[in-house]
Parts: structure tokens; C-alpha cells; sequence
């Protein structure tokens, strides 16, 4: 298998690539592709008829994977939005695909890239976009949005049930001046919270940066709006396998998999041995190791579950 690039470590690789159960001349999408760590991995098990499309919404994973891809005729790179699966693959005269993946961990280059905004870490401007072609950017919910959206954003995608003081903080903070950059949320959220909460283990700002980041990208609606298309695309015998990193995407997927392999007829219909066309390939959620861990702190919240096109 050819080194992965260095900047990014791609999660659970070894799971994904066990679970997927690559057919060597069949056709495979990953709707996530970022810098390519998974979708090398994906082409190295692939034969001379095999194809790879790798699709991301993000400008500079697009540059990378035309840099790192380009060479191969194997491989269709896409620069969209995942919840067009369904017109990207008709686009390419595909009907239906051998696999699919989805990571939907934001890439370390994102994080680590002050000037994209999505860390609490570094000075930056608010901005959380992983499509920079969109409008709708951290600063402006942040601004513009009020107190009633911003608690129900809070918690609704941050799992934060009392957000009026730093929402009140945040409204009255952008009565006198814009609030423009990361560094200046963190210390309005800091400075509107009890001291109690500013020594515990997870940042104070972790999960107001999460909801935000989410609000942004739509990513929860996104995620629901794939699941509606990505089922029926897989050919017999296909998998989709989706990696989670918190708790709301994970149920989504949970569910989504749980009602797909269950049959949908009532029990009271006279209807003998009926069964779904999908089953669960992974019962329970595949998660890091220790060692994967050690590594990579940032796969320690991830979650790959699997399911089968019967």
C-alpha cells in the first residue's frame, strides 16, 4: 500500500478496508475523500477495470486529490456536496456502485488551518465553512441570529442545555462590537461561565464550537438526506460504511441502519419469512484502539458501522 500523506492520518483504515470488502474490478465511492487516506487505500485493492470516485465539498481537498490522483484513470474526483450522490453518479452513466464510504470527521488540515475557523484553539475568524463557495459562515450566525436560535442551536447540535448565559453574553458583546474571530467566542463563552466549568476535562468551548460548525454545513440534515439516496445505489452484495465522531450523527446512522434491516411489514400482515433486503455487516460500532488512539487523539470519538445490500 502506497504511504499515506503524512498531514492526515485517515481513522479506523484497517476496519474500513476489512469491512468494505473491496472486489477488485467493481466500482466504489468515497463521498468524503479529503486528502485521499482512505480512498489510496480503497485503489490499491483495485484492478485495472476497478473505478474510484472520490467526491468532497472542500476546495483544497479537491486541489490535493487532483495533485495526488490525477495520474490514475481509475479514479473521477468530484467537487460537491455528498447529498448529490444520487445526480453525481447518474452524471457518470453509473447506476449503482460495489461501496460506499463516509467519514464525516472535519480533516486535520480544516483544524489545523487557523484561517478556516473550526478550531477553538487558534486565533482565527469565525468562519466553519467546509464549502468555501457557500454564503453562511460562523461569524454571521453568531451575529445576526437571535437569542432563541442561538440556544436552540446550542442545544440541538451541541448537546448544551443551558446556553442562556453565554447566548445573553454573546448578544450583548455584539451590541458595541462585532464579533469577528475564534479567540474572541472563546473568551465571551469563557467569561459566561461559572468557574466550576472552566477546569473540567473538555474545553468550555468545545461544544458551542461543535453546534455552530454544524449549524453552518447543515451537516445533520445533510447526513439524513444522503441516507435517503445512498441505500438504493448499492448493488447486491454492497456495503455502505459511515464513521461518526459524536453522538447525533452516530443515532442518525444507528437508526438509519436499525429501521433498513428490519422488515417494514406490520406483524399483523399474513406475510410468511419476509425479511429486509439489507443486514447489519457491524452489530454494535467498530471504535479505535488503544494504539490508533495513541496516535491519532482525534479518532477516539469515532464510530464505523457497516451495512449490506442483500
Amino acid at each position: 500500500m502506497n504511504k499515506i500523506n503524512n498531514l492526515h492520518t485517515p481513522v479506523l483504515l484497517k476496519e474500513v478496508m476489512q469491512f468494505m470488502n473491496i472486489q477488485s474490478n467493481q466500482i466504489y465511492l468515497d463521498c468524503t475523500s479529503g486528502l485521499g487516506g482512505h480512498s489510496q487505500a480503497i485503489l490499491d485493492q483495485l484492478g485495472e477495470q476497478g473505478k474510484l470516485v472520490c467526491i468532497d465539498q472542500d476546495e483544497t481537498a479537491i486541489a490535493h486529490l487532483h495533485k495526488r490522483f490525477d495520474y490514475d484513470k481509475r479514479v473521477t474526483i468530484i467537487h460537491d456536496n455528498f447529498i448529490n450522490i444520487r445526480t453525481i453518479i447518474r452524471n457518470l452513466n453509473i447506476s449503482q456502485v460495489n461501496g460506499i464510504l463516509l467519514d464525516l470527521g472535519v480533516s486535520s488540515p480544516m483544524f489545523d488551518n487557523p484561517q478556516r475557523g473550526f478550531s477553538y484553539q487558534f486565533e482565527g475568524r469565525l468562519d466553519m465553512r467546509m464549502d468555501q463557495t457557500q454564503k453562511l459562515n460562523a461569524e454571521f450566525i453568531v451575529n445576526k441570529y437571535d437569542a432563541k436560535q442561538l440556544n436552540w442551536i446550542f442545544k440541538n447540535y451541541g448537546e448544551i442545555y443551558h446556553s442562556k448565559p453565554v447566548v445573553n453574553a454573546i448578544i450583548k458583546h455584539r451590541k458595541y462590537q462585532p464579533i469577528t474571530t475564534t479567540t474572541q467566542l472563546v473568551k465571551i463563552i469563557k467569561d459566561a461561565l461559572p468557574p466550576i466549568k472552566l477546569h473540567m476535562k473538555k474545553h468550555p468551548a468545545r461544544n458551542y464550537f461543535q453546534a455552530l460548525r454544524i449549524a453552518v454545513n447543515d451537516e445533520l440534515h445533510n447526513l439524513k438526506k444522503f441516507l435517503q439516496d445512498g441505500f438504493d445505489l448499492l448493488k447486491p452484495k454492497g456495503r455502505l460504511a459511515i464513521i461518526t465522531f459524536h453522538s447525533l450523527e452516530d443515532r442518525i446512522v444507528k437508526h438509519a441502519f436499525i429501521s433498513k434491516s428490519t422488515s417494514q411489514i406490520p406483524k399483523e400482515v399474513p406475510i410468511i419469512n419476509h425479511q429486509s433486503d439489507y443486514f447489519l455487516v457491524t452489530k454494535h460500532p467498530i471504535i479505535p484502539n488503544e494504539a490508533e488512539i495513541a496516535i491519532n487523539r482525534r479518532a477516539r470519538s469515532a464510530k464505523l458501522r457497516v451495512i449490506e445490500r442483500k
